[in-house]
């Protein structure tokens, strides 16, 4: 059996529209139902998600009610809120699955602190799309008024941008690691984890966002997974996206997706993480793959998705 990291986008727990609890709870509950057949099949899983869609929405709240007497958190915590918020509704959902197999497994969320740089060039270059899709109109106006840094995103609109640092240290590893040889299903690292930076004192949180491909990357490697498993929208990446000459990737070496980065094959705020993600875990020795939710037990079973090995 296999180690196992599995990666799962803010997005795959919301649908377009259905922002309320209940909505994203139901999401929830529909993700577990295709990573449960992985877990009951011996494998230990570690579940690491994002949050682009609920940590924007929480900025939008927290500004909305900005006063002296409540004020609006930052950035950094509003990524805590979010681990707590989605970490709650996949261990509820899991838990249920559980039970109802009678089975004895346990699932158990963990608020995660991941370590940046200060120096990190990011910080001066915010990319990291956030929150709700705005037409060119709507980014201009939130730009204005807000001083949001808006960006077109991947054809599918505009967004905020913040800065998303690379992810240097996961600093509840060893925690991790207990909990995963306990058995449990663990989800950490959420939203790309809680960023940080060190100080004389300790550690003090940073306004950026993680990115969680990279951060799912950096955990798969601290504790030593087989498979770092990235799930998304589509069953493969592909190169030519949109063209006629569209081409599905399957299995292809290190060197291969170096060439497709270098010309620019995948989309920066989209597949582009994803593949750089997998091609560091695949230099480490280990196996990604990136597919869809739907295919995540034949990812494992069937070699489906595009595979990046050496």
């Amino acid at each position: 059996m296999s180690k196992i990291v599995v990666a799962l986008g803010g997005n795959a727990l919301q649908r377009d529209g259905e922002a309320s609890a209940i909505e994203q709870e139901l999401v929830a509950k529909e993700t577990v139902k295709k990573l449960i057949p992985l877990i009951m099949a011996g494998h230990q899983i570690v579940i690491v998600h994002g949050n682009g869609p609920q940590v924007g929405n929480i900025v939008l709240h927290e500004e909305a009610i900005n006063t002296d007497s409540t004020p609006t958190m930052p950035l950094h915590t509003c990524v805590a809120m979010t681990q707590g918020m989605i970490g709650y509704w996949l261990q509820k959902a899991l838990a249920e699955k559980f039970n109802k197999l009678k089975s004895y497994k346990t699932a158990v969320s963990l608020v995660t602190q991941v370590l940046v740089s200060e120096e990190d060039p990011a910080f001066a270059n915010p990319t990291k799309p956030i929150g709700p899709f705005y037409s060119e109109e709507e980014a201009e106006n939130v730009k204005n008024e807000k001083g949001y840094t808006v960006k077109e995103d991947s054809g599918r609109g505009w967004r905020r941008v913040v800065p998303s640092p690379k992810p240097v240290e996961i600093l509840e590893t060893y925690t991790i690691n207990k909990l995963i040889n306990s058995g449990a299903t663990v989800i950490a690292s959420g939203g790309g984890g809680i960023p940080v930076v060190k100080t004389e004192d300790g550690y003090k949180g940073v306004d950026c966002v993680i990115d969680k491909d990279f951060a799912a990357e950096l955990l798969a490697e601290k504790i030593k997974a087989d498979v770092l498993l990235i799930l998304t929208a589509v069953d493969n990446a592909m190169i030519n996206y949109g063209h006629e000459n569209q081409q599905i990737l399957g299995t292809i070496s290190i060197e291969e997706a170096k060439k497709y980065i270098d010309e620019g094959q995948f989309g920066a705020g989209s597949m582009l993480p994803k593949v750089q993600a997998c091609v560091r875990f695949a230099e480490k020795g280990g196996k990604a793959i990136i597919t869809s939710l739907d295919n995540a037990q034949d990812a494992i079973q069937n070699n489906l998705g595009t595979i990046i090995k050496r």
